[in-house]
């Protein structure tokens, strides 16, 4: 009998982090050592304006060479490729993409499509870790990691500086480790060392679906109806409608466009979007006012103070304002008073809002 070959280590590292993530990499990248024998990719959240001048920052803090990733480039062990704002970096066999994708958990680039690339190609040859940040970004990649046989590392969430990341990793992933970021360094340069323990695995249907749109190559319809189900539910994004996605431990949501959220994701964009339509609201009770006052009159004073209350309610409202759309019963409101009571009621909201003696009421 042949003698049989070594099985291959863990030469792939995928990195997730957002809020404070940055000292988290500092602590970790310091611990690695210069012939670190896997290559290494880093997604932090980044706005799509900013200057990209991370991987000046972590370079300063590690014997590794830290680049910005560029779309086609080979990887190469010892390397830290880091994503670009406003793309996400994904991988293939050897080779770098960065691609323009849809945005995924409102944000791009996205710590999910780096790690369900990374769980797709490299299988149980990769190492997940999440450091510190906000929200959930990071579970489900995480979780396809770890359903391909590669290893889980968050970052104690007690020590992170934004423990949502981490906490959600551990609560929704049977993760292998959760240390300290200065503990992950040696950790990782142990691990890269290792051979890949685990056996090969069929990746689902699903992971593959989703893969596509990440990659810029979109999915049909009835792709979406294979891996998930028809919502009631918006998209944040695009408006479209929504599809449940994924299993049950984890809920997610992707429209045919391919933005995709988590629960907590889909809950943050719809408050924005709240708040936009709100001061939208404000906005243009204010530009009512200052026209009619423009054309003048003297509209009656009946009906003016329920009109005010009325209106006042909507200018008032927020996310955090359970009242601002109930409670409306008619009687003199906007729909049985005329255009001259409107007038008043909005040149009155927006004189009192102007000078801050705007007090609205609340009504159950």
């Amino acid at each position: 009998m042949g003698k049989r070959e070594p099985s291959p280590g863990h030469d792939l590292i995928v990195i997730g982090a957002s809020s404070g993530g940055i000292e988290a990499l500092i602590a970790l990248l310091g611990w690695l050592p210069a012939d670190l024998a896997a290559a290494l990719c880093i997604v932090v959240h980044t706005s799509p304006e900013a200057p990209g001048l991370l991987p000046a920052v972590l370079g300063r803090r590690t014997p590794l060479p830290v680049s910005q990733a560029i779309d086609g480039e080979r990887l190469q062990a010892g390397h830290i490729y880091v994503a670009r704002p406003d793309h996400h970096l994904l991988v293939e066999s050897g080779r770098i993409r960065v691609t323009r994708g849809p945005r995924e958990n409102r944000h791009r680039p996205a710590v999910d499509p780096l790690f369900r690339s990374a769980a797709l190609t490299y299988g149980p040859r990769t190492i997940g870790v999440v450091l510190s940040g906000a929200l959930d970004d990071g579970t489900a990649g995480l979780a396809a990691i770890k359903n391909q046989g590669g290893i889980a590392i968050v970052q104690d969430p007690e020590e992170a500086l934004f423990p949502g990341m981490p906490a959600s990793a551990q609560r929704h992933v049977p993760v292998d480790y959760a240390l300290p970021a200065a503990a992950i360094g040696p950790l990782l340069a142990r691990l890269a060392r290792e051979p890949a323990s685990q056996p090969e695995r069929a990746p689902a249907e699903a992971l593959i679906i989703e893969e596509r749109y990440a990659r810029e190559e979109g999915a049909a319809m009835d792709d979406l109806t294979e891996i998930g189900m028809p919502t009631a539910l918006t998209c944040p994004e695009c408006h479209g409608p929504l599809w449940e996605v994924g299993d049950r431990s984890i809920l997610r949501f992707r429209c045919r466009t391919g933005h995709a959220f988590t629960a907590e994701s889909v809950m943050a964009g719809q408050s924005v979007a709240l708040e936009d339509a709100l001061w939208m609201a404000v906005n243009t009770l204010q530009e009512s006012a200052l026209v009619a006052e423009e054309r003048g009159g003297a509209p009656p004073r009946a009906c003016g103070r329920a009109l005010h209350r009325e209106s006042a309610r909507v200018a008032a409202a927020g996310p955090g304002d359970p009242h601002g759309d109930r409670g409306r019963k008619g009687g003199c409101g906007a729909r049985r008073g005329n255009e001259h009571h409107r007038q008043f009621v909005r040149r009155r909201c927006a004189r009192r809002m102007a000078t801050g003696t705007h007090r609205p009421r609340h009504h159950a």
